[in-house]
């Protein structure tokens, strides 16, 4: 079975939760922008556990056969994103997720609810 986009942004989520991210949001854009359908924005404490999270996010992804086409800003780990097309995650330092509060820009997005395992 192919995952729906949405099933690829829970995925990501629940990798991002996986290495103990904070403050998980999968947020619906598709109305939005033609950027992404889904973005999903995460908060990590130290350079180690922002590459972890990306790590994990790729990783849990390529099993389910979803591509990362790129990754930005690994090299200073405070801000990377990780683009699979309809799927665009957000790894954030936290000084760097409240400078650019990507949930205020987007905050018409429709937020979807993730569980903690």
């Amino acid at each position: 079975m192919n995952p729906n986009v949405e099933q690829i942004a829970r995925r990501a989520a629940t990798a991002c939760l996986d290495k103990k991210a904070t403050d998980v949001v999968v947020m619906n854009v598709q109305e939005l922008t033609p950027l992404a359908d889904y973005f999903v924005i995460c908060s990590a404490s130290s350079r180690p556990q922002v590459e972890a999270v990306a790590r994990a996010v790729r990783d849990d992804l390529a099993e389910l056969g979803v591509t990362c086409r790129g990754i930005e800003g690994l090299d200073e780990a405070r801000w990377v994103l990780l683009d699979f097309g309809d799927v665009v995650v957000h790894v954030f330092r936290p000084e760097e997720r409240e400078f650019y509060h990507l949930e205020r820009l987007w905050g018409d997005a429709e937020w979807i609810p993730i569980e903690a395992n």
